[in-house]
């Protein structure tokens, strides 16, 4: 008697759990590859993991790799949305939907004693380059400037590149390699001499920014686009999004996706 009962027992736990699966756990869960900008991925993250929390029937893998490779895995379809941190060339994007999510400005920093506040863009050029070398030419001190730089590969070198090099000016041969944002950081504080550039969202107290041709780098002045030295943030889809791909752009570009952007340092692009 006793074993039939248990036996009976465990007959109805398995119906039950099987008709739980069927009604709420047994549905095709979505799937979303976002790859690209390694400048992009941690917000892309975060928007991420905000969204699956809200929509627990969505899985969203987010990669690095590079802004090459988020155009790259786009325009192949590797990946249902390819990240940027920097402006599509006009081959790059076709076949593409562009979807601005959020800029970023590049602030140009020295270190906190450095009595100079302001340079031309020109100036940072020709600083970064070599033509100039001593913090006496831009109205500093009598001292030798040593360049700090970010190493090939970097989204936010190539963006720095594109913006202030332009095509035919490099970086100067002898300049130190930083292979990130925070020893970019380091290097400038322990350094009164030094010079560097970093994505604004990792702007602190430890460091000064300095204006450029009179403007000051903060989320107001990229907005408005006065603050020169700025990037996009992107989102790249093969034809148009449809489906769950286009459910997550929609959320990203409502106002409770901006809004985790803005948290993120970055600038909204519906500020």
């Amino acid at each position: 008697m006793d074993t039939k009962l248990i036996i009976g027992i465990v007959v109805a736990i398995v119906i039950i759990a099987g008709a739980v699966l069927a009604l709420g756990g047994g549905g095709q869960q979505e799937k979303i590859d976002i790859v690209g900008s390694t400048s992009v991925q941690p917000v892309a993250e975060k928007l991420a993991a905000e969204y699956m929390k809200k929509y627990p029937n969505v899985k969203i893998n987010v990669q690095g790799g590079g802004s090459s490779v988020g155009i790259k895995s786009a325009a192949d379809g590797t990946a249902d949305i390819g990240t940027s941190s920097k402006e599509l060339k006009p081959d790059e994007k076709k076949g593409l939907t562009e979807y601005l999510i959020g800029k970023d400005g590049i602030a140009i920093i020295v270190n906190s004693k450095n009595t100079v506040s302001d340079l031309t863009k020109d100036q940072v050029k020709d600083i970064f380059s070599g033509k100039i070398t001593n913090w006496k030419e831009v109205g500093g001190p009598d001292a030798k400037i040593t360049v700090v730089t970010r190493e090939d590969g970097s989204g936010t070198r190539k963006a720095f590149e594109e913006i202030v090099m332009g095509k035919e000016t490099k970086i100067k041969k002898d300049a130190i390699v930083e292979s990130s944002t925070e020893a970019v950081k380091q290097a400038v504080k322990q350094d009164p001499n030094a010079i560097g550039f970093i994505s604004l969202a990792n702007l602190d107290e430890t460091v000064k920014a300095l204006k450029i041709d009179g403007v000051a780098p903060s989320e107001q002045t990229v907005a408005d686009g006065s603050y020169k030295i700025q990037r996009p943030f992107l989102f790249l889809v093969k034809g148009s999004a449809k489906g769950a791909v286009k459910d997550f752009i929609d959320w990203v570009l409502s106002p409770e996706g901006q809004a985790i952007i803005k948290s993120e340092k970055v600038v909204p692009a519906k500020a």
